[in-house]
């Protein structure tokens, strides 16, 4: 006999034992599992009583798909086994299924057995009973359970219980999300980065793609230690993420860096910078998104490998460093991305949908670039990518360490608007001159000083 979904379908019309007597007749678990898969809807005379029989079977798929059918008749006589599942199975999944199952059944008698599971060791499982008791919210006995795990030791149950009890609604910036300040379109500041930004107002930029300054290892960066550096570039993204509009993305393109020694008798030092500088980010209110690897032909890296090649000692492995991250985070928020999305008309999601040959992959084999006034310039591709992925047509992009201004230039080719601040005053000027090489003219840039640009802020 060949099972089929019709062939289920018709025992199932037949009532009471026929889909029982069925489940007799297999001991394999593919068998019973595409039963259990296809018994739909099921009818409220249903005699669902050789299920609890699957309830102890070896294969836990089978057990999860008892549950769901369990579930789906809605009896209260079965809670007090599908608490027992809920706490005592071997497989989360099938803990979560009876969790979920007992939920849905919408109960007193299993409000009870859920806050019982809120005391569970397994944050899934204390997730999943949260989510079926938060259909009584505003019951007292209810949110006098929920709250106090806001103080949870799991962050995913911290989160969900802080976004449903504390979470303020207030929006510090009274502009619509998808607009941005006309004094900040396409303006250039030459100025320090934390000093301009404590000008800004809350919320104010889309989007920001930055590559900082390396740790002293080029004459532009140069900090009394390792330590300040780190806490120097925790005070910018602190100030960024004042300035970004909710649920909105930082970018930060960075790379371990190497010290050189200072002799022969001496090692050189490396630095993780893009996972010294993760905590700092997560602690202020940024939560990670994604990591991309950029990766560059090795012809265009410093040769590591060199000396390695020659004797192929054990311990004197350096290899080639090809890669740079793109770390990205987005500004925590208790809004899902759809309410972002929604913000922009029909007419804007269509115009910025990302066009057909986009990256599937985060690893991103994009050549660097090269330039005769800046030592370490982002790539067009790598800056189309980025602000073609995480904006929309008309949203603001910022680059606190603007250099010589690629984010600028690709932002404005693609229908955005950019905010750049550059200290240096050798870039700024460079920028400067690639106006008249239609860099930024399609849009009237400024390029200002720090006292010039207070004077346009409205």
């Amino acid at each position: 006999m060949m099972l089929t979904k019709e062939y289920i379908k018709e025992l199932k019309s037949k009532g009471n034992g026929a889909i029982g007597n069925l489940i007799k007749r297999f001991s394999d678990s593919s068998s019973l599992i595409f039963i259990l898969e296809n018994l739909g809807q099921l009818p409220e005379d249903f005699d669902g009583r050789f299920l609890l029989d699957l309830l102890s079977h070896k294969h836990s798929t089978v057990r999860l798909w008892a549950i769901k059918s369990i579930g789906k008749l809605g009896k209260e006589e079965y809670l007090p086994i599908l608490k027992q599942i809920a706490t005592n199975d071997s497989d989360t999944n099938v803990r979560r299924e009876a969790v979920s199952s007992i939920g849905r059944m919408r109960t007193k008698m299993g409000q009870s057995i859920l806050i019982e599971i809120l005391q569970d060791n397994d944050p899934k499982i204390v997730c999943q009973a949260i989510r079926g008791l938060l259909v009584f919210k505003g019951e007292s006995i209810i949110d006098d359970s929920l709250k106090p795990l806001v103080n949870h030791e799991n962050e995913m149950v911290r989160t969900i219980i802080y976004k449903e009890y504390f979470a303020e609604r207030i929006n510090k910036n009274n502009q619509p999300h998808i607009e941005s300040y006309d004094y900040l379109k396409n303006v250039v500041v030459n100025a320090d980065t934390i000093e301009t930004m404590k000008l800004l107002k809350d919320e104010s930029i889309h989007l920001t793609f930055t590559s900082p300054p390396y740790y002293n290892a080029r004459d532009y960066s140069i900090y009394p230690s390792y330590k300040a550096y780190l806490e120097f570039l925790a005070n910018v993204f602190r100030e960024v993420h004042r300035i970004t509009k909710e649920g909105r993305f930082l970018i930060v393109n960075t790379s371990p860096i190497i010290i050189p020694r200072i002799s022969r008798a001496h090692s050189s030092k490396r630095y993780p910078i893009p996972f010294d500088i993760h905590p700092y980010l997560i602690e202020m209110g940024w939560e990670f998104i994604d990591d991309i690897v950029w990766m560059k032909p090795e012809a265009s890296v410093k040769n590591r490998i060199g000396g390695f090649q020659q004797h192929r000692k054990p311990l004197a492995y350096k290899p080639n460093s090809v890669t740079e991250y793109l770390m990205v985070y987005r500004k925590s928020t208790d809004k899902l991305l759809d309410w972002n999305i929604r913000q922009y008309d029909r007419q804007t999601v269509q115009d910025s949908k990302v066009p057909e040959g986009y990256e599937t992959t985060n690893v991103w084999k994009i050549d660097p670039c090269f330039d005769k006034v800046h030592s370490a310039v982002f790539p067009v591709e790598l800056c189309k990518r980025v602000i073609q992925y995480y904006s929309y047509k008309g949203d603001l992009i910022f680059d606190p360490f603007a250099g010589s201004g690629t984010v600028g230039k690709t932002a404005k080719s693609l229908g955005r608007y950019f905010f750049l601040t550059e200290k240096d005053k050798t870039y700024f000027d460079y920028m400067r001159s690639k106006k008249s090489k239609e860099m930024f003219d399609a849009i009237e840039t400024k390029f200002l000083t720090l006292e010039e640009f207070k004077q346009t802020i409205k």
